[in-house]
């Protein structure tokens, strides 16, 4: 390994995992991708797909990166309840123990005013510089075209996602577009993805549409592993171009 596929091997093992690297010598297929396994079970946990490895050296580092920031978030706040247990000057009388609440029913719904914040902090997640405002204003104009951003809600908003409809000369029915999704890190593969997905499949069907398609940016692979479970396959390139003022 290079001194920086020595630098992933070290990040991976100080968050339990072990670096995993293509061995495939010609360029195609899975060459010089990346995987994550579990150090002690060795179950998969990030970077494989169907036909081998999947993550960039990029990918693999915000990964980890993002594990650490949960368990600095977890140790912190071990210690606060450290410093409480520590001021009581007396002993709580031992309670009962409540029963663990049920986990609150997935809600799917239009996105409202009051959502924005939640969205823009989702968004925020994607690499997106979205305010508050911001999203409260496209939300706005979304619903005002007939469009609205949909939102899966379970004690609060923990996925949104955007649709289109374009009507086209080339098709005898127009074709639905899914434009974004995305899901908090905590509520991944629990079905909130997909759940959105079918609410918005379901619209897209209602409204006449023959053709459903999903826009999903290149290094998004984790994206494209998803989609591709619930049926869709790749078949054309995409082409943007930014539009200077």
């Amino acid at each position: 390994m290079s001194d920086a596929d020595d630098k992933l091997r070290e990040m991976a093992a100080n968050r339990g995992c072990r670096l995993r690297k293509s061995r495939r010598r010609k360029p195609g297929g899975d060459h010089g991708r990346f995987g994550l396994v579990d150090a002690k079970t060795g179950k998969e946990v990030f970077g494989f797909g169907r036909k081998g490895l999947t993550a960039t050296a990029e990918e693999i580092e915000a990964f980890l990166r993002g594990r650490a920031a949960k368990g600095w978030k977890s140790s912190l706040a071990g210690t606060k309840a450290s410093k409480r247990s520590q001021a009581a000057a007396v002993p709580a009388r031992k309670e009962a123990k409540k029963p663990e609440p049920r986990p609150k029913k997935l809600v799917l719904r239009e996105a409202r005013p009051g959502d924005a914040g939640a969205i823009a902090g989702l968004l925020a997640s994607l690499g997106y510089d979205v305010t508050e405002a911001d999203a409260k204003r496209r939300l706005a104009r979304l619903k005002k075209g007939g469009e609205p951003l949909l939102v899966a809600e379970r004690g609060g908003v923990i996925g949104c996602l955007t649709w289109h409809i374009t009507p086209v000369v080339h098709r005898p029915r127009p074709v639905g577009r899914i434009t974004m999704m995305v899901v908090a890190e905590e509520a991944r593969g629990e079905g909130v993805g997909a759940a959105l997905v079918a609410e918005t499949e379901a619209r897209l069907k209602a409204a006449g549409c023959g053709l459903i398609e999903v826009t999903s940016n290149l290094k998004r692979l984790r994206a494209h592993n998803f989609y591709e479970k619930l049926g869709y396959e790749r078949t054309s390139y995409r082409f943007a171009k930014v539009v200077q003022d």
